[in-house]
């Protein structure tokens, strides 16, 4: 499977951005879809996920952040509204079979997206 990630930017505190992670199969919808985001000098971290039609949040974020599926165009969306200058990363897209313990844990994911740079000024 190949993912394609778009949608980031620049944005002022409080807007929104939608990012999109686009996938080459049509088997994607069975996947579990996370959403991760790194900085420079730290790991990837966890922003949320989408598991047999249930979604999981980091509490950063949880209230924000909806992430959602598009089966019909193999398609998975983050939604972040509200955004803070602390959201600023390169911001990632994985599918893969995490069990739901490891849902957080970034090598559960097997496929990658190539990223996509959201800035977020104060």
């Amino acid at each position: 499977v190949q993912l394609q990630a778009s949608g980031g930017g620049l944005v002022q505190a409080g807007g929104s951005l939608r990012l999109s992670c686009a996938a080459s199969e049509g088997t994607f919808s069975t996947y579990t879809v996370g959403w991760f985001r790194q900085v420079p000098g730290k790991e990837r971290e966890f922003v949320g996920a989408i598991r047999s039609g249930r979604t999981y949040y980091d509490d950063s974020v949880k209230g924000r952040f909806t992430i959602s599926r598009d089966s019909a165009q193999n398609t998975a969306n983050l939604q972040m509204n509200s955004l803070k200058p602390d959201d600023t990363a390169v911001y990632y897209c994985g599918a893969g079979w995490p069990i739901l313990s490891e849902i957080r844990n970034p090598s559960q994911y097997r496929y990658w997206g190539q990223g996509t740079q959201v800035t977020v000024s104060s």
